[in-house]
């Protein structure tokens, strides 16, 4: 946390860090313990604010306490004399994580779990992969912590390695420059729109090409507004279909929703590739006469673009906090925006896994469908879940296809009709590339948590076959999968929900000559 720029304050907290780092030395029975070696480690830029050695972390929850304090103090009293403004961080500006650090980390019992949960509260730190007993982890670090961090684990005798020593030019990485003026001109004037599949795209540009998918194939495609984002932005659904049906045969529809976490672009865009290849791809127009699709590629549209402005790694939506939670120091800071949209649905709402402070990345929010993103989507469900046979979410990251319940590790009553279908997926997924999926509930492969859309979809709108998929890779880019890898992801998940469809006729073929016997 950076403090106001007065020199008193300044000095008030120079004074603070030093009688907190007396008072946090380790000592010994004949006086201070020896220092822990350093590091050979170019990388461990400004480790631990310029304070060597074991710096605890109890010792920098109580700095960045008090520092808080001071912080408040002047902007409530000084400020408002003096004309002055403190330091906070304004989000006006990008966010750099230039040196921030991403380490895997692995617990070998419940006292390193338990350690590392402790270190994963530390202001900045942030858990990109879930800690738990004998599986991988991914933590991201500040430069302020990251070489204190390191050395605490390395006294714990904590397994872990680094992944990334630069955040920031992991995510200079990511995705290729923007085309320049003349070269949109031209992908509109030769294809009609500027999506391209080799590079992640803003919203608007994913507008445009539903637009257009919807004026040039106006016989397969309808836009349906279902209604705007806190901030304003249109959420449309994209209904696929060829308007053919048997007579006295309801066609079975297949829900697809991507982007509702916002640092994770590969969901959208594999939604947009699952889209231009049931549209523009004639070789499956047998799934679009026998099915309806209904695919919504952007939930959280105001935390996508946020995240391609201001933070690459921002989460949540972007609705404004108002001091819910009754807090009188950090509702209006940075990373008290938003909601996570993905517990906020109303199904064992604010449970286990789900945070009701609005500075966490998991808020709830205010009430279950507190947002205006998860109402309109639950609102068309529902209107819809007569047809609606197939509910799946697409997210990153970890390389899963996860079954229901994610709110509590009891199996769902039809757990093993989930996973024969989830299972024929996984596997023809696997005939494309050779990726392999893990298959089974949330809670068996990360963790326990309420509120979210594929439990919502099973236990309130009553699809039975409603799935989240995470898609890759399993850590070695994490939210940062380079776009390189959007055509080969698309093309497996395609592959997965080709079988998917299958099965769905295939049930339902079935069921409509048992009634004929019958």
């Amino acid at each position: 946390m950076k403090l106001p720029p007065l020199h008193w304050l300044a000095v008030a907290a120079v004074v603070v860090v030093g009688v907190v780092a007396v008072a946090a030395s380790p000592t010994t029975a004949n006086g201070p313990a020896a220092a822990a070696p350093s590091e050979d480690d170019d990388d461990d830029v400004g480790g631990g604010g310029g304070l060597d050695g074991v710096f605890p972390f109890r010792a920098i929850q109580l700095y960045n306490t008090v520092a808080g304090y001071l912080e408040y103090i002047f902007d409530i009293v000084i400020a408002p004399i003096t004309g002055g403004v403190s330091n906070k961080k304004q989000v006006t500006s990008r966010v750099s994580y230039k040196k921030f650090q991403i380490i895997r980390v692995l617990p070998s019992d419940e006292d390193e779990v338990l350690d590392l949960e402790a270190m994963s509260e530390e202001p900045g730190v942030q858990v990109w992969m879930p800690i738990r007993l004998n599986k991988t982890a991914d933590l991201v670090l500040p430069p302020s912590v990251a070489r204190d961090v390191k050395r605490f684990l390395t006294q714990r005798e904590i397994n872990f390695v680094v992944l990334s020593s630069d955040l920031e030019r992991s995510i200079s990485k990511q995705n290729p420059k923007s085309p320049s003026l003349n070269q949109k001109s031209e992908l509109k004037a030769t294809k009609g729109h500027v999506m391209t599949w080799n590079r992640y795209h803003r919203y608007q540009d994913i507008l445009d090409y539903l637009m257009y998918l919807s004026e040039n194939y106006p016989h397969l495609v309808e836009l349906l507004p279902i209604g705007k984002t806190i901030e304003g932005r249109p959420l449309k659904v994209v209904k696929i279909s060829s308007g053919q049906t048997r007579e006295n045969v309801v066609k079975p529809a297949i829900w697809i929703d991507a982007g509702i976490h916002a640092r994770e672009w590969i969901s959208p865009a594999v939604a947009l590739f699952i889209l231009r290849q049931l549209v523009e791809n004639k070789s499956y127009r047998t799934l679009v006469s026998e099915i309806d699709w209904y695919i919504l590629p952007m939930i959280n549209a105001d935390g996508y673009e946020y995240s391609h402005t201001v933070d690459r790694l921002w989460r949540k939506s972007r609705r404004t906090a108002a001091n819910k939670s009754g807090r009188t120091l950090w509702d209006t800071s940075y990373g008290c925006e938003g909601v996570d949209l993905n517990r906020n649905w109303d199904w064992h709402w604010a449970g286990v896994g789900a945070s009701q402070d609005p500075c966490s990345e998991t808020f709830a929010g205010s009430h279950a469908f507190s947002e205006p993103e998860t109402r309109a989507v639950s609102d068309f469900i529902l209107d819809h879940r007569d047809r609606i046979q197939v509910y799946l979410t697409l997210h990153s990251y970890s390389q899963m296809w996860l079954v229901p319940w994610s709110h509590t590790k009891k199996l769902a009553d039809d757990y093993d009709d989930m996973m024969y279908l989830a299972r024929q997926a996984t596997e023809a997924i696997q005939k494309v590339h050779g990726s392999q999926y893990q298959l089974g509930t949330t809670p068996s492969l990360l963790y326990t948590t309420s509120g979210c859309s594929d439990d919502w979809a099973k236990g309130k709108a009553g699809i039975k076959y409603s799935y989240t998929i995470e898609l890759p890779d399993k850590g070695m880019y994490g939210f940062l999968l380079p776009a390189e890898k959007i055509v080969p992801t698309g093309k497996e998940i395609f592959t997965g929900i080709k079988s998917i469809a299958k099965s769905i006729l295939k049930i339902n073929s079935m069921k409509e000559k048992t009634k004929l016997i019958g």
